[in-house]
């Protein structure tokens, strides 16, 4: 069923186009979304207004309205197909499948737009840090240069200045809708100035450039926990770029990468490390002093200590990232034989062999 834009609007079918306006704007004004957040009735009522405007303030469209009740070349309930078999004059010749699907993109996808902008979250930023292998373990504060979307100081992240009372947006004269036509057809969108509002927000912020962010260089402190490793992420909440509209800061993740050490190795939170023992401490025993990542720590070396035997020690391995938890210290021993540059020290490494009896070949058969 048409509407009868005369009664929306309230002015008589005779009303002058001075009155037909003065109507429109005091109606628009009383309806529009911004004064009536969340209200859908008022929403609804909005959308009437403007559509009865654009069609009474243009003659043309007011004349065939007055005279067929509708405006455009398919009247209310849509097109009747069965009335337009027939096709024959028409020049199809610029419409291919594009086009025809562009037009009726158009056509349905003007009520899914919103009617102004909308706050959306930033977006987060992505750094990457390199470590060396200690403050990976201990943790470590430090500074890194950033740099990010913030909200423009000039217009407050709105993008315009505001004027100091409501206009009629200039792009589609008030109506929220662009009216474009493709050949033989004609058809109507949101109006991309205001959003469909058809109320000029006001003045491009010449800052931001209708953005309502600048891009900004700064210094900031980053605390890395102890324990990262090599493809861990660390998030810094609040440090990406700055929300549209008031929408909330993205985050930062920093990807971390870990140089490797000379003396230690890691696998996952343990600890490995290979330490020297002298012949005689691995054929007596002795106790002896091995780095940590803590300090140092005395281990027990067994008498007949064989190379490549392993010793643990508890929790002196990596922290895990936010927990009280500590992987493992594993030593692994090799038995550094005696210098023989020194005479005397042949002679006694020989008695020895002799004194002993020990032929460590002895079991070796080829069957």
């Amino acid at each position: 069923m048409a509407k009868n834009y005369y009664e929306i609007l309230g002015v008589d079918k005779k009303a002058s186009l001075a009155e037909i306006k003065k109507a429109y704007r005091k109606l628009a004004r009383k309806h529009h979304p911004d004064l009536n957040p969340g209200d859908r009735v008022a929403e609804a009522k909005f959308k009437d207004i403007q559509e009865a405007y654009s069609v009474l303030s243009d003659s043309k469209k007011r004349a065939q309205y007055d005279q067929f009740g509708f405006v455009g070349e398919v009247p209310p309930g849509g097109p009747q197909w069965q009335n337009y078999s027939n096709f024959e004059g028409f020049d199809f010749s610029g419409f291919g499948a594009s086009s025809f699907q562009d037009i009726f993109e158009n056509l349905f996808s003007a009520r899914a737009r919103p009617s102004a902008r909308r706050a959306a979250r930033g977006e987060d930023l992505h750094y990457r840090m390199r470590l060396s292998f200690m403050d990976a373990i201990h943790g470590v504060k430090t500074r890194i240069r950033l740099t990010r979307m913030i909200t423009c100081s000039i217009c407050s992240g709105r993008g315009y200045i505001p004027r100091g009372s409501s206009q009629t947006c200039p792009s589609c004269g008030g109506t929220g809708h662009k009216e474009m036509q493709k050949g033989f057809m004609k058809f109507s969108s949101t109006c991309p100035s205001c959003g469909g509002t058809g109320i000029s927000p006001g003045k491009e912020c010449g800052t931001c450039h209708g953005s309502g962010l600048v891009q900004k260089t700064e210094l900031i402190s980053v605390r890395i926990p102890a324990g990262v490793n090599t493809g861990s992420t660390v998030r810094i909440p609040g440090k990406g770029n700055a929300g549209v509209m008031g929408g909330p800061t993205g985050d930062l993740f920093i990807s971390i990468e870990v140089d490797s050490h000379h003396l230690f190795k890691r696998e996952r939170a343990n600890i490995y490390v290979k330490i020297p023992i002298t012949v005689t401490e691995a054929s007596l025993g002795a106790k002896i002093e091995v780095p940590t990542l803590y300090g140092r720590s005395i281990i027990k070396i067994p008498p007949g200590t064989k190379s490549g035997q392993k010793f643990r020690l508890r929790d002196k391995g990596a922290p895990l990232p936010g927990k009280r938890v500590y992987g493992d210290q594993f030593v692994e021993v090799y038995i550094v034989p005696p210098k023989t540059d020194n005479v005397k020290v042949r002679e006694l490494l020989k008695e020895l062999e002799s004194l002993s009896g020990q032929n460590p070949r002895e079991k070796l058969e080829i069957s």
